[in-house]
Formats: C-alpha cells, sequence, structure tokens
C-alpha cells in the first residue's frame, strides 16, 4: 500500500491529543479537553474521509474542513499552555505538528481547486 504521509500525520496528531488529554487534570479543563479532542479527531476523519471522495469537489470541502479543525485545534492547544495546562515543549511539538498537516491541506485544496479549474 502506497504510503499517505498526510493520513500517517493526522493520525499520528488525532493518537497525541488523546494521550495528552489522558494525561490532563479533567476536572480543571474538562470542557478544553472535550474540544480539542473533537477537532483533533475530526482532521483525521475528514482527511480519511476525502481518500475516496465523490468527486473533486468532495474532496476538496473534506480537506477544506479539516483544516478549519486543525486551526481549532491549535487554538485549544495555546489556551492549554497560557493556563500552564501543558508544558512549553508540549505545546510548541503538538502545535508544530498541527502546522505540517495545516500546510498539506493548504497545498492539497490549492492543487485540487487547480484540477477544478482546468476541467
Amino acid at each position: 500500500m502506497k504510503s499517505n504521509p498526510l493520513m500517517e500525520q493526522s493520525e499520528q496528531l488525532a493518537v497525541c491529543i488523546e494521550k495528552l488529554c489522558k494525561s490532563l487534570n479533567k476536572s480543571n479543563h474538562s470542557n478544553t479537553i472535550f474540544q480539542i479532542k473533537k477537532s483533533s479527531s475530526s482532521v483525521y476523519a475528514n482527511i480519511s474521509e476525502a481518500q475516496y471522495p465523490q468527486s473533486p469537489a468532495d474532496m476538496l470541502s473534506k480537506f477544506k474542513i479539516a483544516r478549519k479543525e486543525c486551526i481549532e485545534t491549535e487554538s485549544w492547544l495555546k489556551l492549554l499552555y497560557k493556563t500552564e495546562a501543558i508544558n512549553e515543549t508540549t505545546y510548541k511539538t503538538t502545535r508544530n505538528q498541527c502546522g505540517r498537516i495545516r500546510r498539506m491541506l493548504t497545498s492539497s485544496c490549492i492543487t485540487i481547486e487547480n484540477k477544478i479549474k482546468n476541467n
């Protein structure tokens, strides 16, 4: 099976966030934990769905949703860092992971938009 860096990165992010949330004090951060788990798993789910699109426009839509969810995940990470729930290393490492996925999604969106325009 051919390697898919976007799928691999999004799965790693979802797993990383799940593990991170398990380590947090749930009573102090329950809403943030719920939200970041939701957004990071949505990144993975939308990228997974985009692997079998109904059309190029469907794939583009899934990638755009995944990109928005990735940005949301970064926002929740920042909140966790600013409230001292996670340390700087964890914040930067996970934020960089989100950034890599976001850049891949942006590049993929541009490619798909150009294909749609040219057909």
